[in-house]
């Protein structure tokens, strides 16, 4: 028993059971007065406070008759409606009960801290999430396709040669064609470059020699020379480094782990047929559609 409380499946258990006897009070309370309206002082205090926060001032004493009228009203409406049965095969209703459902589950599932044991697992079984990406610093130069034409290899390999000479203090913005992106960039992640180069571009600059001119290389735009200076590989960072985000997925795994478990919970409590419509039905369906 103490194995199971200490495991996460343990942990979800406990939240359904604590949902179910919450709900249970909840109906309970509803359900055993059917011909009495009763507004607590907790009910009274918050319609106060509403209004308080609404206004930015306390009510009068008629405000808070007025207050009392419209909750009653309300709760007689409310059951009456209920009595009547005008909660079914409304879709918004049944839509809103079921987020208030998932937002109780929500609330007690967000109650449960983990410990550092516990990210630490999270963050071993789920390091895509959390893994730094590869960053470069490069510079480059544009080559435009439509100005060169046949001759984009030849100019590129002169101009190449010439860049390769050149001293590392040069300023090489003028020896190239316009264009509208920067010729230096400093440690930007792959997602970036791929996102302003394209995928082709970013898969060949990882390959690069480091601090030398290279080309050409092709773009969404059209031909590039290279030249990468450092290339930071991507890595998984500690539990140190990243706790805060690592806190953030565990809480919603946990969040939709209760809601599942919950889910189930209620699912053992029904029998769910699914009707199939009669074989002469659903050839008559099929006819109508061809």
């Amino acid at each position: 028993m103490k194995k199971l409380l200490s495991e996460p499946l343990g942990h979800f258990l406990l939240l359904g059971a604590a949902i179910f006897l919450a709900y249970s009070l909840v109906s309970k309370g509803a359900s055993d007065t059917p011909g009495k309206i009763v507004i607590t002082q907790g009910q009274l205090a918050s319609m106060v406070e509403v209004f308080a926060l609404t206004w930015q001032r306390q009510p009068t004493s008629d405000e808070v008759k007025g207050l009392v009228r419209d909750r009653v009203r309300e709760e007689l409406y409310y059951r009456e409606a209920i009595a009547r049965g005008l909660e079914k095969d409304d879709t918004v209703i049944r839509r809103r009960l079921r987020q208030k459902l998932e937002f109780l589950t929500d609330d007690v599932g967000a109650r449960a801290q983990p410990t550092d044991d516990e990210l630490n697992a999270y963050l071993r079984t789920h390091p895509d999430k959390f893994r730094t990406e590869q960053k470069f610093t490069f510079r480059q130069l544009y080559l435009d396709p439509k100005k060169h034409g046949e001759n984009i290899a030849r100019d590129a390999a002169q101009l190449l040669a010439k860049l390769n000479q050149t001293a590392a203090d040069t300023d090489i913005a003028a020896m190239g064609d316009p264009f509208l992106l920067e010729y230096s960039f400093i440690t930007v992640p792959t997602s970036e470059v791929a996102k302003q180069f394209g995928e082709k571009f970013t898969t060949i600059l990882g390959r690069l020699s480091l601090g030398r001119w290279q080309g050409p290389v092709e773009s969404s735009y059209g031909v590039h020379l290279v030249a990468v200076s450092e290339r930071t590989n991507s890595s998984t960072p500690t539990l140190a480094d990243v706790r805060e985000a690592v806190r953030r997925e565990w809480n919603n795994a946990a969040r939709l782990k209760a809601n599942e478990a919950f889910y189930g919970e209620l699912l053992k409590r029904y029998t769910v047929t699914i009707e199939q419509a009669a074989s002469a039905d659903a050839e008559k369906i099929t006819a109508k559609q061809k």
